[in-house]
């Protein structure tokens, strides 16, 4: 990674760290696979998301950048998604079973959001443009805050500081995948049509919090009326209509596409869409503890940001998902 940026959601790690993509790359392939009754354990939790045209994306973008308009139509096979993100627990499994180490750990280093800090001066460091992020060394998903802090009561919350070669390699590790851009969406918006967040249109639906994002005055006052400073536990607020948690809020989630131009509206639905074959940033879906209305609301089922494969910072994680067919011996 290198200290840089590419939207405004979170600093972006490139090329210029201590290793090339394509060595990540490597490296996240390599674990090898989990043992059948593990992988079974794995899979199980899993949960049957329906085949069918849905419209993706938003009617008009309030981030033009974000390619997340206009309305298409898609049509998906059946498929399997895990209902919470992966949580730290479930993370140091893989670790402990692969010895695998993350980007973070491998550079030394992630960004942390600056009130998560106990002493933010000390850690003065950031990225161009963003100064509530700070470059923490020791910061990663075991110490989301650095070298002091511990995940030891977060067990059930999302791992985080989690690139995107990360969570391939978990994947991999798993015998699952990453979701589609598509696959994901379908899955957030729940059998819902044309409704802005997993559970309908109001934010805060019979005035309760349905999801954890930032309170207050973004970036130096965070109220927690929503109960959470940070990540909340991945099963926090009640799952949508396919029994999906947190797929708005809580933490930035990566998916298997790239960042490209998308297909115009009104073709025929695309069957089971992978995204552009070019570029090297990833897409993140679904929003963070960090969004709010006064600078980036983007915690709406159609949301969308990128980010480089190798950034790492403290609101990424990811879920996975797996093909409709039982696993062969």
């Amino acid at each position: 990674m290198k200290e840089t940026t590419t939207s405004c959601c979170s600093p972006a790690g490139a090329r210029g760290g201590s290793r090339e993509i394509a060595d990540y790359l490597t490296l996240a392939k390599a674990p090898l696979p989990a043992p059948l009754d593990i992988a079974r354990s794995l899979r199980a939790p899993l949960k049957p998301i329906p085949s069918g045209v849905f419209e993706m994306g938003a009617r008009q973008s309030w981030f033009a950048g974000d390619l997340d308009s206009p309305r298409r139509k898609v049509k998906l096979s059946a498929f399997l998604m895990s209902p919470t993100a992966v949580t730290n627990a479930e993370y140091q499994r893989f670790v402990r079973a692969t010895g695998y180490r993350t980007v973070a750990e491998q550079e030394g280093w992630s960004y942390v959001f600056h009130l998560l800090l106990p002493d933010p001066d000390k850690w003065p460091v950031s990225p161009p443009g963003l100064p509530w992020w700070r470059k923490v060394d020791g910061a990663c998903w075991f110490s989301p805050e650095g070298p002091d802090t511990r995940t030891a009561t977060r067990d059930e919350h999302p791992v985080v500081h989690i690139a995107w070669f990360d969570a391939i390699a978990y994947c991999n590790w798993a015998g699952l995948h990453l979701p589609s851009e598509a696959q994901w969406e379908r899955a957030a918006r729940g059998g819902l049509i044309r409704q802005k967040f997993p559970w309908g249109n109001e934010m805060k639906p019979g005035g309760a919090f349905a999801m954890n994002t930032f309170q207050g005055s973004f970036p130096t006052i965070n109220s927690g009326d929503d109960g959470w400073i940070g990540t909340a536990p991945v099963d926090a607020y009640r799952p949508n209509r396919y029994g999906m948690f947190n797929m708005t809020g809580n933490v930035w989630e990566w998916v298997a596409d790239r960042f490209g131009p998308l297909p115009k509206a009104g073709q025929r639905p695309e069957l089971d869409p992978s995204g552009t074959a070019e570029g090297e940033a990833r897409v993140q879906r679904g929003g963070s503890y960090l969004c709010h209305d006064s600078y980036c609301d983007r915690y709406h089922v159609h949301s969308r940001t990128r980010n480089e494969p190798d950034s790492s910072t403290g609101n990424s994680g990811f879920r996975v998902a797996a093909q409709f067919a039982p696993l062969s011996e």
